[in-house]
């Protein structure tokens, strides 16, 4: 399976379980088992890298056992195929989002002018306020 023009997942690290789906199918629907239950042990993949492992166990959150197991179960349509396919497109597009290196954050400072703009401000309600004092009293 094509991931990325670097990175191929072998058949044989992708496991598929078929099970009973919820939803649409009526009678039907109790007699087949066309969800698809996707594993892929992402901890023991020698086709990704250590950091890849690493972004993906953020991007993927629960669907990810502690093991390192990743889960993936597509139930949307009636057909078995159509959700293999669904369940692979969403492995591929997990990992594809992995290998995006998050830009570091930068520090934000506020601008001089506007730091002086709120000393300004500040000084000028101070202003209003000790205007409101009575005439004479000093504190």
């Amino acid at each position: 399976m094509q991931i990325t023009d670097a990175i191929f997942i072998d058949e044989s690290e992708l496991e598929e379980r078929f099970v009973r789906a919820s939803g649409p199918g009526g009678q039907h629907v109790n007699k087949t088992s066309s969800a698809v239950q996707l594993r892929f042990d992402a901890a023991n993949s020698p086709s990704l890298s250590a950091e890849i492992k690493f972004r993906l166990k953020r991007v993927a959150g629960r669907r990810m056992t502690k093991d390192g197991v990743l889960v993936i179960e597509a139930d949307g349509s009636r057909s078995q195929e159509r959700n293999r396919a669904e369940a692979r497109r969403k492995l591929a597009e997990l990992i594809q989002r992995a290998t995006h290196r998050p830009k570091p954050r930068k520090k934000a400072r506020p601008s001089l002018a506007s730091i002086r703009k709120v000393k300004e401000a500040k000084a000028k309600r101070g202003q209003k306020k000790a205007l409101r004092k009575k005439p004479g009293r000093e504190e």
